[in-house]
């Protein structure tokens, strides 16, 4: 049977741009199945992305990003929705070989995630990382470089872009690193595990857009809570 391309987006009160987001991943993957893993949003985030034809696991709650989106791809391997998605009935039960992992404020960029898809498919590498070519936005950098540390003090792997949630991998590697670390230290606790499993990792620079964060409270309240959650995992994997 022939192997499909899973694609899985991670979004929370994402109505404005992930239509954008799933129009440039069909246009630029085609035949791909998307899937969008809605953390609880309070807008039309779920009712949007059906609508731009991916099936979407949505909880009646908030869980955080990685038990969301780990929800989300038990789901998609499993080839049916299961308890809590909204199409996962008409999903057929084929293999995966090629799993893409992204954030749903892309928009129109989000097809230059085909890179990191082509480089998996070719045997480059087993877990193919986006990094940000023109970098928006952005704090004082305190949570980015623990991030860095953290992966290298656990596995030795310098990370360049180490919280990119832009990851395409053999199906091998996300079912070794599932589940994924808790909130926001899902792609750092992913590094770390894949490395540890033997995978080969590289980052590609692409041209990618997203909803960049500056300096008012709320943001640098968010950052708190990534920094949190890093520390969280690095200690879990000592």
């Amino acid at each position: 049977m022939e192997e499909t391309l899973l694609v899985i987006v991670a979004a929370r009160n994402e109505a404005d741009r992930i239509g954008a987001t799933l129009d440039a991943l069909a246009a630029a993957l085609p035949g791909a199945e998307l899937w969008v893993a809605d953390d609880a949003s309070e807008d039309r985030t779920s009712e949007v992305a059906l609508t731009h034809g991916a099936q979407v696991v949505s909880r009646g709650r908030p869980h955080g990003k990685g038990a969301n989106m780990t929800a989300a791809a038990e789901a998609a391997l499993g080839g049916v929705g299961g308890a809590g998605a909204d199409r996962g009935s008409e999903a057929a039960s084929v293999p995966a070989g090629t799993v893409l992992l992204c954030d749903g404020d892309l928009g129109a960029s989000a097809g230059a995630l085909r890179g990191l898809v082509d480089a998996v498919d070719r045997g480059e590498c087993d877990l193919a990382i986006a990094a940000f070519r023109d970098r928006v936005g952005g704090g004082f950098g305190v949570a980015l470089r623990f991030a860095r540390w953290a992966i290298r003090s656990r596995c030795g792997y310098r990370a360049g872009a180490p919280i990119s949630g832009q990851r395409a991998m053999r199906v091998e590697v996300l079912r070794a690193t599932l589940p994924f670390a808790a909130g926001y230290g899902m792609e750092v606790g992913m590094t770390i595990d894949a490395v540890r499993a033997g995978h080969r990792v590289v980052e590609l620079e692409l041209d990618l857009e997203h909803r960049a964060t500056g300096r008012t409270v709320r943001d640098f309240l968010h950052r708190a809570r990534q920094l949190r959650d890093f520390a969280g995992v690095w200690w879990s994997r000592r």
